[in-house]
């Protein structure tokens, strides 16, 4: 699963609130261990975030829930079957897709304007078959 622009930015705004000791993410176990937002969910965290408190927990539960342990899920059951051997291949595709990716949003796209139509007919449309 990819993380959308929207997913990066806000991970970018969390890591600022977790320096800032505005917000901490901490382990809890209820018999399943998992990640939960802790400290001020204020006006502070909604404005920083541009989101609700109920949407900064969503993404929160998205990304560091399903995203980030499942993806920790993945790699640990094909280092069980395969070993350890893979992983610096594999550190080298994606850090060259990164590079790629990184690249690509500096990239300007240039956007080519679409040719109107000039009710005259070309050879191909004037053709019935």
């Amino acid at each position: 699963m990819n993380l959308s622009e929207k997913d990066k930015v806000f991970l970018e705004r969390l890591k600022k609130l977790c320096d800032e000791k505005q917000l901490e993410i901490e382990l809890k176990d209820v018999g399943v261990k998992y990640m939960v937002l802790r400290q001020s969910y204020g006006d502070k965290v909604e404005s920083s975030f541009g989101m609700t408190r109920q949407g900064v927990r969503w993404r929160f539960h998205r990304l560091f829930k399903e995203i980030y342990v499942s993806s920790y899920e993945t790699i640990y059951w094909v280092e069980s079957s395969f070993g350890t051997g893979l992983r610096s291949k594999v550190l080298e595709i994606v850090k060259e897709r990164v590079e790629m990716r990184k690249k690509a949003n500096k990239m300007v796209f240039f956007s080519t304007p679409r040719r109107e139509n000039d009710n005259t007919e070309d050879e191909s449309q004037g053709k019935k078959l």
